[in-house]
């Protein structure tokens, strides 16, 4: 075999597995297709919204809440034991529109996640036939909830969740966020074929946004039956599977933002609260393959870094020409590839070509998450995922 055949046939894994992730999400249907107008019936809907220590994000959260199109609704802010005035700002929103209520958390029991503990009092609280729990950083288009309804109907969904655009605005958020949701569409794929599946381990919820009829919640078991769980949107989803309730989700990139993290610290912090303790649930493994997964699943993160490596190692002359070149063209082909994915998120280009930055990154976060295990630590409070 010729230098160049083995150089082409050493590069295809570089070039077939990105080209079947770009292939999954062409022709993705979005939210925003469906109608914008409220029909003639438009049941109640109660939003509810868990807060803790959100001061930054709570006032501008209810505003786009409150601006929705969407003629029947109420708004239940759960403020869970905030130190920084996030339930003085809701209370205060609250007093000049009676359509938002703020309650507060009960002491946390054991066994249970913060989040799932407030979300299971506002629905507790709530009035409505259908339940929409969101977080107090998102930020909703007039339109959202009226679209996710016709959505929720047409898809005939139990549970209708939409992933909304990411908002990114420091050096390491543009850096890094692609590269995480990079991650998760290439082990779900796109938004129909989830949609399609009837298979559990194929399911996926956006817990920033979940649109759910009341009566399924209830039979579920609502949030109470993922009390323990870090991804409590992931495990929904795959129960509600399991019961043989329709899970539908759909992007939403017109209709509504997140900024989940600020910077690098921030970043590290909530990833890595859920990305191992999550990504195991998304495999069906017993407690030996579980096992190798916390050894092996920081790897994907070296996929990107091997061809700087092939190519540094070819310049200092201790590997061959034909090494340097296939790391050269595997650079080029993954570097057009997150130019792909930047392009979708709205991030610039040009941080498509620190993609081995990233990677060394995520191999750190990938590496911490594996080594705390099923230890989780989020907004003061540590908890063992189930």
């Amino acid at each position: 075999m010729s230098a160049a055949a083995g150089v082409a046939l050493a590069l295809l894994p570089w070039v077939v597995l990105p080209a079947v992730v770009l292939w999954r999400l062409r022709n993705a249907k979005i939210l925003e297709t469906y109608e914008s107008a409220a029909p003639a019936v438009t049941p109640m809907v109660s939003i509810i919204v868990p807060a803790r220590n959100e001061a930054r994000n709570i006032d501008a959260c209810l505003r786009s809440l409150l601006a929705s199109t969407w003629p029947a609704f109420e708004v239940i802010v759960v403020d869970d034991h905030s130190a920084d005035g996030t339930g003085a700002i809701a209370r205060a929103i609250a007093g000049h529109d009676l359509r938002v209520r703020v309650i507060d958390n009960p002491d946390l029991p054991d066994g249970w996640f913060g989040k799932q503990w407030a979300c299971h009092q506002g629905a507790l609280a709530a009035r409505g036939p259908i339940l929409l729990f969101t977080d107090a950083d998102t930020r909703h288009g007039p339109a959202l909830l009226t679209r996710s309804m016709h959505a929720m109907t047409a898809l005939g969904a139990d549970l209708f969740s939409v992933g909304g655009r990411q908002v990114m605005e420091t050096f390491w958020e543009r850096l890094l966020q692609p590269h995480i949701f990079g991650l998760l569409l290439a082990r779900f794929g796109n938004f129909e074929r989830m949609n399609r599946s009837v298979n559990p381990y194929d399911k996926v919820a956006n817990g920033q946004f979940m649109l759910v009829s009341r009566r399924a919640y209830d039979l579920t078991g609502g949030h109470a039956a993922v009390r323990s769980h870090v991804a409590e949107d992931l495990r929904m989803a795959q129960e509600w599977t399991r019961l043989g309730f329709s899970v539908q989700v759909l992007p939403g990139p017109d209709s509504m933002t997140t900024r989940m993290y600020s910077g690098l610290a921030e970043i590290a912090r909530g990833w890595g609260k859920n990305l191992y303790a999550a990504g195991r649930d998304t495999i069906p493994a017993g407690p030996r393959v579980q096992t190798m997964l916390r050894i092996f699943f920081p790897a994907p993160a070296l996929w990107e870094i091997a061809p700087v490596v092939a190519m540094v190692a070819a310049i200092a002359g201790t590997a061959s020409s034909a090494v340097g070149a296939w790391g050269a063209l595997a650079y080029g082909v993954t570097t057009l590839y997150w130019m792909v994915m930047h392009r979708a998120m709205r991030a610039p280009l040009w941080y498509a070509l620190l993609h081995p930055v990233a990677s060394v990154v995520m191999f750190g976060m990938l590496a911490r998450a594996a080594w705390n295990g099923e230890r989780v630590e989020w907004k003061g409070r540590v908890y063992r995922s189930a």
